[in-house]
């Protein structure tokens, strides 16, 4: 007797086929669990971050890993003395070093601002020519407690060497009109720390826009503005305070 096939029993033509179809099912099943258990896991250091990439052939994620600086707990200076600049400064003393690169006009410089608890006038006039507004040329005198955050915010990315990247200084107030009038939206203020010689525009090599502005923000010292398109951090020694600006400043 010979045992025909039937409905019950597919003809071997018909196996890759069902082959096929249990491993579609199979590979959607998997990728559906494992987007789930991805997505369900909590928000930590080691958490990583899924991105999408819209493909013709659907939507890719790729997991990029998401890395936090722990904030360093050195010691913080506090606001110095800026004595009249033709009081002797102290020769003796802890030594403070800014290193700064500016953007604009790629000068840099690297100097000792500080010497204990009194500001060095000299040093004090260099930086304010190195943050001159870059438009005008023009000058003013920053607030020096404005350079005790830039070292605080160095100290507690663990960088106390680390060289500053300045992106904006002091503006007049002619070039700070200037930049709000070129667009709807430009993220800058009308009465501008920037104005008042109290603000820097910061970014620090090879650290990440949201560690910096954490760094910032810890520091509790003034304005602290995240600019995560144009990558960089306002400080400012003005009021306690933070926004985010989502479009592209200076």
């Amino acid at each position: 007797m010979i045992l025909q096939p039937t409905s019950a029993f597919p003809q071997p033509s018909v196996f890759p086929h069902l082959r096929a179809i249990v491993a579609n099912r199979t590979l959607r099943v998997t990728a559906a669990a494992l987007t789930a258990l991805t997505l369900c896991q909590p928000l930590t250091a080691r958490t990583p971050r899924l991105r999408s990439r819209s493909m013709r052939s659907g939507t890719i994620l790729h997991a990029a890993p998401l890395r936090i600086m722990p904030l360093h707990s050195g010691s913080l200076l506090a606001p110095g003395v800026l004595p009249p600049e033709e009081t002797a400064v102290p020769v003796e003393g802890a030594k403070y070093e800014l290193r700064l690169r500016h953007l604009h006009t790629g000068e840099t410089l690297n100097v000792v601002y500080r010497i204990g608890n009194t500001y060095l006038p000299e040093a004090i006039a260099k930086l304010n020519h190195f943050l001159r507004d870059h438009r005008t040329e023009d000058q003013s005198r920053y607030d020096p407690r404005e350079f005790d955050v830039l070292h605080n915010v160095l100290t507690r990315l663990g960088k106390p060497n680390g060289e500053i990247d300045v992106v904006c200084g002091y503006r007049t107030p002619w070039s700070n009109n200037f930049l709000r009038n070129l667009g709807p939206n430009t993220g800058v203020a009308k009465n501008s720390q920037h104005v008042q010689a109290k603000a820097i525009d910061i970014r620090v090599p090879g650290v990440r826009t949201r560690n910096l502005r954490d760094a910032a923000l810890s520091l509790q010292a003034g304005g602290v503005g995240y600019y995560p398109l144009s990558q960089f951090v306002h400080v400012d020694v003005g009021p306690v305070r933070q926004w985010t600006f989502g479009g592209r400043g200076e």
